[in-house]
């Protein structure tokens, strides 16, 4: 696979691809973020799908793929600090907010600095046609969040820390995009990067949920397993997707496409979740989707 990717990197095929693993990312990220906002504790859930997601890269990391460069370990320490910040900000957004209006916000907060910092970090500018795009899709984002903020009934006691720890959130979806972007392109293989990312990222939550553990219901151990290892697979396509996109094309119009999981997340939202669309709703659906149409467009 490391062989394929360093071939394509650079290429029309490499950005083609880039296209379509954003675009699989988006639909998986919203996947994950309904597991883990489902009925159990969203603590729990990401703590049981981490100790599954460590289970599965630790003999990948350990004994199939190359060992790390010596110059990796600061790469990866600083990647695990960024990814344990994300992950409590996230779990206390989804403890306090409705998926359907805190989950679009934290897309939403995203792309802008994902674009930013990707202009800072790897010299990519978007042109104006570009931007405008993304004007399109923030639009419709926020109005999506805004129109389920007003119909939404549960929760709203905690919506306002919600809605403020989602931006928070955001904030570090588009520091991790970017700097996982630098890491996966700092070494020779990217398998190595992904298995060691899955295997680090994996030890904390389940060491800082210990003492939720001793009150979790015996009753509900294997529906949670048999979650977490859907959530493991998920996770490992969705992340995996995402960095691999990265590292072959443009690290901000890659931000931007993979926003359109709030698409995604709406139609979980219905089907899975049982929380209603309407013609409203669908509308901004097409306007988040029609903006990441221009900025792909733009950028060619």
């Amino acid at each position: 696979m490391s062989e394929l990717i360093a071939g394509i990197e650079g290429t029309p095929a490499g950005e083609q691809a880039a296209l379509w693993l954003a675009l699989m990312a988006a639909f998986l990220h919203a996947l994950f973020g309904a597991l883990q906002k489902g009925r159990f504790d969203p603590w729990i859930s990401r703590a049981a799908i981490d100790i599954c997601a460590g289970a599965m890269a630790a003999p990948v990391a350990l004994f199939v793929a190359p060992w790390p460069e010596p110059h990796m370990w600061p790469v990866f320490a600083g990647m695990v600090v960024i990814h344990v910040c994300y992950k409590v900000l996230q779990a206390m957004t989804y403890q306090r907010g409705a998926f359907t209006v805190v989950y679009p916000v934290v897309r939403g907060s995203a792309p802008v600095f994902a674009v930013i910092g990707s202009g800072l970090l790897f010299g990519e500018h978007f042109s104006w046609g570009q931007w405008a795009g993304l004007g399109v899709l923030l639009a419709g984002i926020y109005g999506l969040a805004a129109y389920n903020l007003r119909t939404v009934t549960l929760e709203r006691e905690t919506m306002v820390p919600a809605l403020a720890l989602a931006c928070a959130t955001g904030a570090f979806v588009a520091l991790y995009t970017n700097y996982d972007a630098w890491g996966i392109r700092a070494t020779r293989d990217p398998l190595t990067f992904l298995a060691w990312f899955f295997l680090l990222d994996s030890l904390f939550m389940p060491l800082y949920t210990l003492r939720r553990w001793r009150n979790f219901p015996a009753q509900d151990v294997v529906p949670l397993l048999k979650k977490s290892v859907l959530g493991a697979f998920v996770a490992y396509f969705s992340f995996g997707a995402i960095m691999l996109a990265t590292r072959l094309g443009h690290v901000g119009k890659a931000a931007v496409l993979r926003e359109t999981s709030t698409v995604f997340a709406a139609a979980i939202g219905w089907v899975v979740l049982g929380e209603k669309v309407g013609p409203r709703r669908t509308a901004l659906m097409m306007l988040i989707a029609a903006g990441a149409v221009i900025v792909e467009l733009a950028g060619r």
